[in-house]
C-alpha cells in the first residue's frame, strides 16, 4: 500500500541529511589512499555453456589494494573495445554464477559485474571477503559495522570498491575508456551513485529504487531491513544516535548526488517499503546533472524488473554513443 508522501510531493523532496563540511575531503583523500596501492585489474577468460557470451573472471583492487571479484561479460568473439556498464549488486548479494544477468552482454556491451565485499549469502553468491579493521558492536547484517567511526564503516570500503570497479574497467583492452556507464538497484543503485558522483570517466548511470537515501528520514518512516538495522542498533546505543547520523551522513546518497553531473535514469515504486519513494526522490531531485525518473505507482522494491530493460538499453546508447 502506499505508506509515503502523495506524487505531486514526492517531486519537490529535498533531503533532511546534513551534509558534514569535510565531504569531499574526506571522499577523496580516501580514493588518492586506494588508488595509490592499486594494481592492474587481472583476467581470466572462464569455460563453460555459453556460446554467444565470452565470459571472464576478474579481480581488480578495491579498497586500500585488497582484490575484488567481478565477472566481465562480452559479446562472443569481442576483440575490439566496447561500450561498457558496470553492474553493482543489491543487498545481501554477490555476483552469482557466471551465466547470471546476461542481457547486456547480448545487447553489445561489456558487462563488469562487481562482487560485494562480505556479501553473497542473502540471495546471490559472493567470492569477496572483507577485510575489515577490527571495529566495535553491530547488529546482524553490515548497516552498523564499523559505524562508530566514518574511517572503519563498512560503506567507506564499498563505496571505494564501487568507483575504483570504474578504474578497473577503463583499464581492460575489451572496454573503451571513453564509453562506461554505472548501473545498479537498490545498494547496487546507492553505488551506481557513488561512483558517478565519485568517480572518474563514468558517461551515464542507471539507478534503480536506490538505498541509503536520506538516511535520517528513512529510518524515522520504515520498518524494513536492512535501514532497520540502524534502528535496532541505536534502540540499544541510546546515547550514540549523534555519531551514528554523522557517519552515515558521508555515505547518504542523497548528498552525494549533488556532485553527479552526467545523465541518469532513475526508477522507484511508490509501494516501496525497502527504500521509501521519499528517500528515492531525495536523491533523484538533488541529481545534479540530467535526469528522468520512472515511476511504478503499484510496485514495491522490485521497481519495474524487466520492463525497465529496454529503456535503459535506449539510455546506455545514447550516453555512450
Amino acid at each position: 500500500m502506499f505508506t509515503d508522501d502523495p506524487l505531486d510531493l514526492l517531486r519537490t523532496r529535498e533531503t533532511t541529511a546534513v551534509e558534514p563540511p569535510d565531504l569531499d575531503a574526506f571522499w577523496a583523500g580516501t580514493l588518492a589512499e586506494s588508488r595509490a596501492l592499486a594494481a592492474p585489474p587481472a583476467l581470466e577468460r572462464i569455460a563453460g555453456p555459453l556460446t554467444a557470451i565470452d565470459v571472464y573472471d576478474v579481480s581488480f583492487s578495491g579498497f586500500r589494494g585488497q582484490r575484488i571479484r567481478a565477472w566481465l561479460r562480452v559479446p562472443a568473439g569481442t576483440t575490439g573495445r566496447l561500450p561498457t556498464v558496470v553492474q553493482y549488486v543489491g543487498y545481501g548479494g554477490g555476483r552469482g554464477s557466471a551465466i547470471d544477468e546476461l542481457e547486456l552482454a547480448a545487447s553489445g556491451f561489456a558487462h563488469l559485474h562487481m562482487d560485494t565485499r562480505g556479501q553473497g549469502s542473502g540471495w546471490s553468491t559472493g567470492d569477496t571477503p572483507d577485510d575489515a579493521p577490527p571495529s566495535g558492536p553491530q547488529v546482524p547484517g553490515v548497516m552498523t559495522k564499523g559505524i562508530q567511526s566514518r574511517d572503519d564503516y563498512y560503506y567507506r570500503r564499498l563505496y571505494t570498491d564501487a568507483v575504483l570497479a570504474v578504474d578497473a574497467a577503463r583499464g581492460i583492452e575489451l572496454v573503451d575508456a571513453d564509453r562506461v556507464a554505472v548501473r545498479g538497484g537498490s545498494q547496487g543503485g546507492a553505488l551506481a551513485i557513488a561512483a558517478a558522483a565519485l568517480g572518474e570517466g563514468v558517461r551515464g548511470a542507471i539507478v534503480r529504487v536506490p538505498f541509503l537515501a536520506d538516511i535520517p528520514h528513512a529510518i524515522e518512516i520504515t520498518d524494513a531491513y536492512p535501514f532497520r538495522e540502524v534502528v535496532d542498533f541505536l534502540r540499544t546505543h541510546r546515547t550514540l544516535v549523534a555519531p551514528t547520523l554523522h557517519t552515515l551522513s558521508y555515505v547518504d546518497t542523497s548528498l552525494l548526488a549533488r556532485r553527479a553531473t552526467i545523465p541518469a535514469d532513475f526508477t522507484v515504486g511508490l509501494m516501496d517499503g525497502v527504500t521509501p519513494p521519499s528517500t528515492v526522490f531525495a536523491a533523484y531531485n538533488a541529481w545534479a546533472g540530467t535526469k528522468a525518473m520512472t515511476v511504478w505507482p503499484y510496485n514495491g522494491h522490485e521497481g519495474g524488473g524487466l520492463d525497465d530493460f529496454e529503456r535503459e538499453v535506449a539510455f546506455l546508447r545514447a550516453a555512450l554513443a
